[in-house]
């Protein structure tokens, strides 16, 4: 028997990537939103304001996601910023009014985040301006 054998060692279970409280069953939940879309392309969105983050969760959460390729801003009512995680079908969608201040902000996975996709009124609109400019050409 060695000295060595005499140490106590106490094994921890190691907490992922630093995330606690809910972020971490919130990527439990993002996984299984991905099975989902996978399976039956049903969307899934994920609000963020209504989860009781820990202290630096939420950032904690977002920088675990990362920044993709794809990001698009729009001003509509205030700003909306929307980007593709790292993680391919997982957007951050963050929706503020005109003085700046938050008022959304979600996951959503899916293909394309809903405030991108093209209304139908619009695309019915856009028929008929391009028939009246080729009438008048």
């Amino acid at each position: 028997m060695s000295v060595l054998d005499n140490i106590k060692i106490s094994v921890e279970p190691m907490r992922s990537v630093g995330l606690t409280e809910n972020a971490l069953p919130l990527l439990h939940e993002i996984r299984h939103a991905l099975i989902k879309f996978v399976e039956t392309s049903e969307p899934t969105t994920l609000d963020l304001q209504a989860i009781p983050f820990g202290p630096g969760d939420e950032e904690k959460l977002l920088s675990f996601l990362g920044v993709g390729e794809v990001s698009a801003a729009l001003n509509a009512l205030g700003e909306s910023r929307v980007f593709e995680t790292g993680y391919p079908g997982v957007w951050v969608v963050e929706h503020r009014n005109t003085e700046q201040g938050r008022v959304a902000l979600q996951i959503e996975v899916t293909d394309v985040p809903a405030i991108l996709r093209t209304q139908s009124a619009d695309l019915h609109d856009s028929i008929a301006l391009i028939g009246d400019t080729l009438q008048t050409e």
